[in-house]
This record gives C-alpha cells, structure tokens and sequence, in this order.
C-alpha cells in the first residue's frame, strides 16, 4: 500500500512539473536577454519597439565599420534575434545617442555631429552633419526633425535642412502638447562641474525660449525629461558628489515649479531615462553599484504618480553593465538597452533585456520545476527498487 501511494504521488509530481515546464516555456518566449557584438566595443544609448513587434537598438561599434567608432542599427524581432545590423560613419568617432522610428517606417539616428536617415531595412537615404555634440532625437508633428545637443538645439525638415537652430540645448528633448519644446540638461557643465544643477527649459515652436528653471541638490545633472498628463514634467538623473551619486526625479507643474522630488540609491547611482508608465506613475533605468551582481548593474526602478518607489530590479553580471535607454513596451513589460562587460563577445557589447510589467525575467526552466522533477525522479526510483525487490522475493519464494 505504501509502494503504491508512493508511486501515484511520483506521478502527480512528474505532472505538475511538466504544466511548470510548458509554463516557463511560454514565459521566457516573452522574456529573455540578447547580446550583440564583435571583438571590440559596442555600447547602446538607445531603444525603440517598432511597429512590426520588434526592436532596433542604436549606439555605436569600433568592430566594424568605416571609422574608429561607427554609428550601429540593429534589428531584431520580437524575441531579440538579430534580423540585420548596419554601420554609419566616416574616417572619425561617430557615436548614434538618439533613435526614432519615423512614420514612412524607416529610422533616424543623430549623435556626435551626425543625423542619418534610414529605409525599414536600415540602407542609408540621406545624413548630414549638424555639428555639436547630439544627444537627443525626435520626430516633430510636422514630419520634420528636433535635434538637441549639450549647447546646441536645431529643427530641421523631413530632409535634414535646417530651419533653425539655437545656442542651449541638453541631453534630452521632448515635443510639448502646446508645439513647443522642453529640454533637460546641466547648468555650469563647462565652468564648474561642482555647481552643476538640473536644468529645464521650455520654448515656443521655434525654439524660443519661454522660461527655464533649475534644481540644485548638489553636483546634479538631468539626463531625461518626460511631459506628463497633468501639463507638467518630470526630469530624472543624479545627484551627489563627484563619485558618489543618487538618482534623483523631481517633477514639475507646467512653468517648471517643483511639486516633489525624490532620491533613489545609496552611492553611484545615475538614471539615464525616465517613462511615464499607463497607471500614471514612472519607470526609470539606468545604473546601480549599491546592489546586484557586482560591479555596475542594470537598475529598473518603478514607481508610483507621487515618486515612491513601488518595486526595483537589477540585472546584470560580475562586470559593469549600465543601461541607457528603455521603453514600454506593447505587452506592458520593458525593454531595456545599454552595454555589458559580463556577457557577450568583446570588451562590452549592446546588451537588449525584455521584461515583464514588475521587471521580471523568469529562468528558463525555473528552479522550481527543476527541484520537482528531481524529487519526482528520485520518488519513482525508490518506487521501482523497492517493487522489483519484492518481486524478486516472491519469485524466489
């Protein structure tokens, strides 16, 4: 009777394990991590879902290419698997920090002093060198571009031409719901790193400039800005001292007054992009030596609509990964770029990591189903000696 309770419990085990097994299956087709590169470095500062369900990842590689470092595409499809990969650039460093998909469905990247045009296959339609130091990237209402840089804000046609183009700028640039812009960035940069501020600036149509505001918590710098549903925005980046900084999120009403901030971190922590998330809250990415698995760590943080921190993440190996650009994605989860030194093929590669809605990439196959299956085996196993031993007492008999 034993035996035999012993054996129908094995059994029931190998079932439920296998219901785990097709689960984590369906899970990790959703979920995963990609790397790509060559012998050299890749580093990726930018990410967009596109309209086929894929992504493109944009940065730059000195493995290939015409130059010393060459702006690099590449394409995947829904489950990170490489479609194609292009290289720009000339005889110099050319560094992409900023990509859109355009709405002819082919892509625009702008970095170093370069803004290239691209077909959906990635093959080269125009470029032009704007000048400056280019950092952020968008597609404006009027089919047009907006280019900001860290002195330098540029509106340009569907071609490339400039239109206009102003002396401030920052590292990153949103189009506002009144037509105009807003761009984050630092203050004091290239006088005196240790007064650097958080800086927000908001401009008419044409680059204008209608106010700006500054934040100061000590050496601050604002790396994203987002216009949120209220009229207002949120700014995220880091505070702190030379080495030692925290992420910090402020957000404004729509003329730039401070309704909250928050700080985020415990030392050399910096957020490098910042969403607004469906429940009204935010989600913003960037990097984390405070935790994780050593070095830099890929650090996911999502919070609620007032800054409190609902749930972090952290993803990343025994060398430095540090994430730059991450979206929401269609499914609700995120899709988060940047560069590893722990995994991949060369010094440090693009690094693509899909997550769930709470940042979770499940193992594949979990722990746990692998635990149940050994139980499992080991239950039939003892099962079956045990049988086949009294068998052979009673045939003996």
């Amino acid at each position: 009777m034993l035996s035999k309770r012993l054996f129908l419990s094995s059994v029931v085990l190998l079932v439920l394990a296998s219901f785990l097994f097709v689960d984590s299956v369906d899970a990790s087709s959703m979920m995963w991590s990609r790397t790509y590169g060559g012998a050299g470095q890749e580093v990726a500062y930018a990410v967009v879902e596109t309209s086929d369900g894929g992504y493109a990842i944009a940065g730059y590689t000195n493995s290939s290419g015409a130059g010393y470092d060459d702006f690099w595409l590449v394409k995947t499809d829904a489950n990170g698997n490489m479609e194609w990969n292009k290289t720009y650039g000339g005889a110099g460093s050319d560094i992409a920090h900023s990509l859109v998909e355009t709405s002819d469905g082919g892509f625009a990247l702008a970095g170093s002093s370069l803004l290239v045009k691209t077909d959906s296959h990635g093959n080269m339609e125009w470029n032009k060198r704007i000048g400056g130091s280019i950092r952020s990237l968008i597609e404006t209402s009027d089919g047009g571009y907006a280019i900001a840089g860290i002195d330098l804000l540029v509106k340009t046609d569907e071609y490339g031409n400039m239109e206009w183009n102003r002396t401030y700028g920052g590292y990153s640039l949103v189009e506002t719901s009144d037509g105009g812009y807003a761009l984050a960035g630092v203050t004091n940069i290239r006088i005196n790193y240790s007064d650097a501020d958080f800086w927000l600036i908001k401009t008419d149509a044409y680059g204008n400039m209608l106010w700006n505001k500054t934040y100061s918590k000590g050496v601050d710098c604002a790396h994203s800005v987002v216009e949120t549903s209220d009229g207002g925005y949120a700014l995220a980046g880091s505070t702190g001292f030379w080495f030692d900084h925290d992420i910090w999120v402020v957000k404004t009403d729509e003329y730039g007054n401070i309704e909250w901030n928050n700080v985020y971190g415990d030392g050399n922590s910096i957020a490098h992009s910042l969403v607004v998330t469906s429940d009204g809250g935010f989600a913003l990415a960037g990097k984390t030596d405070h935790a994780g698995a050593g070095g830099y760590d890929f650090w996911l943080i999502k919070t609620d609509a007032d800054g409190s921190m609902i749930w972090n993440q952290t993803y990343g190996g025994a060398e430095d990964d540090i994430a730059y650009s991450f979206v929401v994605t269609s499914d609700g989860g995120f899709a988060i770029a940047g560069e590893t030194s722990s995994f991949g093929a060369g010094d440090s590669d693009f690094w693509l990591v899909k997550t769930d809605e709470y940042g979770i990439i499940p193992e594949f196959p979990s722990w746990a189903s692998l635990l149940i299956v050994v139980v499992a085996v080991v239950v039939v196993a003892v099962v079956y000696r045990y049988n086949l031993k009294k068998l052979r007492g009673w045939v003996a008999a």
